[in-house]
């Protein structure tokens, strides 16, 4: 009984050594991260080698997991550029970027895991500017902001994409002037919307003027026809024709005095 505990005492020092390494070795990557391996005993982290993806892995006790969100992310940017002429521009922008996973072991080695500040942040400032001082602030303001936004994502992504960082999208919310040049532009949109309303009345107003017009030269074109067909001969015809029909209707009674002008009858009706 006295050399139980001797015994004993090693097979749990050793129990208790197995059960600190494996728990060093056991490592859980969460879902939407992978982890690279760094190597304490080897030479850091060997970008040939894969990221270890969402699960439970076994790894040698003395190695170390770095992890590293493989999501979608969004980085918010507050920036000022300048325009074309010179202006003082705002941008609230946000790019849409994740770090390229197959490529991760690369990407710790170059950049390391503050690759957002040390690559992502200055490409999208450096692109911004480009892009922005090529354009007016009356531009940027309406007509080609769609367009500058597609031109600051495809900028961005040519610097960061050799890089191992994936760019998905850039989205500018919001494009501040500075007042006195907000206020201007706004006037002189609302002048030429009021210019094209103007121009669209007065199209308007000639089409209807030129509908009438050609309306009455139809009437009157019509009336000269009818009146150079109309002989006394016919005029007679049809006041016989009505004169006939007049006689022949139950509710008429018809006196004939004398004859009008050309010969035709006067009619003198009941009513």
């Amino acid at each position: 009984m006295e050399k139980l505990p001797k015994v004993a005492l090693p097979v749990i020092i050793v129990a208790i050594i197995l059960v600190v390494l494996l728990a060093k070795s056991a490592v859980t990557i969460d879902s939407g991260h992978a982890g690279v391996v760094h190597e304490t005993l080897g030479e850091g982290v060997d970008p040939n080698k894969d990221a270890l993806g969402p699960g439970f892995h076994i790894i040698a006790p003395w190695n170390r997991v770095i992890d590293y969100e493989t999501r979608q992310q969004e980085m918010p940017e507050k920036m000022s550029v300048l325009s074309s002429n010179g202006l003082d521009i705002k941008l609230d922008a946000s790019v849409l970027y994740e770090p390229d996973f197959k490529n991760l072991g690369r990407l710790h080695n170059q950049k390391g895991i503050e690759y957002k500040s040390r690559v992502l942040q200055p490409a999208i400032r450096s692109a911004a500017r480009s892009v922005v001082g090529r354009y007016t602030p009356e531009q940027l303001y309406s007509s080609k902001r769609d367009a500058i936004q597609d031109e600051i994502l495809e900028e961005t992504k040519k610097i960061v994409e050799p890089q191992f960082i994936q760019i998905n999208d850039i989205l500018i919310r919001d494009v501040t002037l500075p007042a006195t040049i907000k206020d201007a532009i706004e006037r002189k949109l609302k002048q030429e919307q009021e210019s094209l309303e103007y121009e669209f009345r007065l199209v308007t107003a000639s089409k209807e003027a030129e509908k009438v017009i050609i309306e009455a030269q139809g009437k009157a074109d019509a009336n000269k026809i009818l009146s150079a067909s109309l002989t006394d001969k016919i005029l007679q015809d049809k006041g016989i024709e009505a004169t006939t029909k007049l006689a022949e209707s139950p509710n008429s009674k018809v006196v004939i005095i004398g004859s009008g002008d050309s010969g035709l009858p006067i009619i003198l009706g009941n009513q």
